[in-house]
C-alpha cells in the first residue's frame, strides 16, 4: 500500500510504503529500491515494523518513480496496490508511482479583476423568456439522435484496468473493435491527458488484441497475451 501527502511549504510528497508483515514474515529485512535511489541496496529505504505491516516514509519531488521491495537482499515482491506496473527489462515488473505537480496558487488580482468585471449586456426582462423558448426549442430540433451501442469489457486487453478503460470510454472507445482501428497518437492522447500516473503505459499492442477479441477469435488472443507482460511482449 502506498500513501502519499502533499506538502505545500516543501513542493514535495511525504511517501509512505506499507507492507503487511502476513506477506512477508516476521524478522525480515525488506527495503524499497527504485529510481530514486539507484536501486541500491545500501542506499534502499529500510522498513520498519510495525503491529502489522512493514512500513517506511521518504520525501519525493513531483515526477515519475519506478520501484519494488527487496527482501534479505534476496527475494523481490512487488506492491500490488501500486498506481501500474511496466516491464523491468529483466522478465519481471517494476512498481510505478506518478506524483502530479504542485499547481500554482492564482495571484489574487486575478480574482478582484473578475469581480469588477462589468456585467454583460443585459436582455430586457419581457424578452428573456422568449429568447429562452426560442434557444430551447433550436438545442431541441439540433440534437442528434442517440445510437445506442453494446459495450465492451476493455478490461479484457492485458495492459488495460478499469480506471484506463473509463479513460478509453469517456474517449468514445467503447467497443473493441473502436479500439481495433483507434490511432496510435489517440491513444497517447487519453494516456497523456490522464495525468503522469497514466503515460507509463505502454499501448503498443491494444489494437492488435482489441481485432482479436472483436473478431471473437478467443484462443489466438489468449495465446498472444501469454506472450504479454503489462501489455508488452517479453
Amino acid at each position: 500500500m502506498i500513501k502519499t501527502l502533499l506538502v505545500k511549504a516543501k513542493n514535495q510528497y511525504k511517501v509512505t510504503f506499507e507492507v503487511p508483515a502476513e506477506q512477508i514474515g516476521e524478522g525480515r529485512d525488506i527495503r524499497v529500491l527504485g529510481t530514486f535511489n539507484g536501486w541500491s541496496w545500501d542506499k534502499g529505504l529500510t522498513m520498519s515494523k510495525g503491529k502489522a505491516a512493514y512500513k517506511a516514509d521518504i520525501h519525493l519531488a513531483p515526477g515519475e518513480y519506478q520501484f519494488r521491495y527487496l527482501v534479505d537482499n534476496q527475494e523481490w515482491k512487488n506492491d500490488w496496490e501500486a498506481q501500474g506496473y511496466t516491464a523491468s527489462g529483466y522478465n519481471s515488473d517494476n512498481c510505478m508511482l506518478a506524483l502530479e505537480k504542485v499547481a500554482a496558487a492564482k495571484p489574487a488580482a486575478t480574482a478582484k479583476k473578475a469581480a469588477a468585471k462589468p456585467a454583460a449586456n443585459k436582455v430586457a426582462p419581457a424578452k428573456k423568456a422568449t429568447v429562452a423558448k426560442k434557444a430551447t426549442v433550436a438545442k431541441v430540433a439540433s440534437k442528434p439522435a442517440i445510437i445506442k451501442t453494446t459495450a465492451d469489457d476493455l478490461k479484457r486487453i492485458e495492459g488495460i484496468g478499469p480506471k484506463i478503460a473509463s479513460l478509453l470510454n469517456a474517449a468514445d472507445i467503447h467497443t473493441f473493435a473502436d479500439l481495433s482501428t483507434a490511432p496510435a497518437k489517440k491513444l497517447a492522447d487519453v494516456l497523456n491527458e490522464a495525468g503522469a500516473r497514466f503515460r507509463l503505459a505502454k499501448p503498443t499492442t491494444w489494437q492488435e488484441q482489441a481485432k482479436l477479441a472483436a473478431a471473437g477469435k478467443v484462443d489466438a488472443l489468449k495465446k498472444l497475451q501469454d506472450e504479454l507482460r503489462s501489455g508488452v511482449r517479453k
